[in-house]
């Protein structure tokens, strides 16, 4: 009987959490476009401190624009980041699950953007509204959440590393 190889743990952990944050991403922003109409109008939930808003943005992180070429710009940049970030992954050692725990947070979140802005020229669904009366961060989604915990780990894991010594 020939045995079936089991996934490396670094493929343990980045399959199961990029699936999880592209699912949770396209399932609250469903959730969201379909029960916080109109547009631009906050739900409240904690005050003024935490809202529910429905927005959509044509352009990138901060509502970064490149005119009417941003639908293809960022999709092709969120793709060849993927790209990268799957060469990353691959070059990783098969033990090395923090890393693959980031690039797959990172990764489950441009996948859910990658997703809205190819089904919709209205651009990626934000909702999640946080700030105070004076100030107010930019509203996100899930898939945000993925990319900014996601570079923030490899930021630490990389500050982490003690570097090679040359000989």
């Amino acid at each position: 009987m020939r045995s079936v190889p089991l996934l490396p743990p670094k493929a343990r952990i980045a399959l199961p959490t990029l699936l999880f944050v592209v699912v949770l991403d396209q399932i609250t922003k469903t959730l969201a476009s379909s029960r916080l109409q109109p547009e631009h109008v906050p739900h409240s939930i904690v005050g003024d401190l935490i809202r529910l808003t429905l927005t959509h943005n044509t352009g990138a992180a901060m509502s970064l624009s490149v005119g009417p070429w941003s639908r293809v710009v960022f999709s092709v940049v969120a793709l060849m980041a993927l790209v990268l970030l799957y060469r990353v992954y691959d070059d990783a050692p098969p033990d090395a699950r923090w890393r693959a725990l980031a690039l797959a947070l990172i990764a489950g979140g441009a996948t859910g953007n990658l997703i809205d802005r190819i089904r919709s020229a209205h651009g990626v669904v934000d909702f999640i509204d946080i700030g105070l009366p004076v100030w107010r961060f930019w509203t996100f989604n899930v898939a945000d959440i993925g990319v900014t915990c996601g570079a923030l780990l490899l930021i630490a894991l990389m500050w982490h590393e003690t570097p090679a010594h040359d000989s």
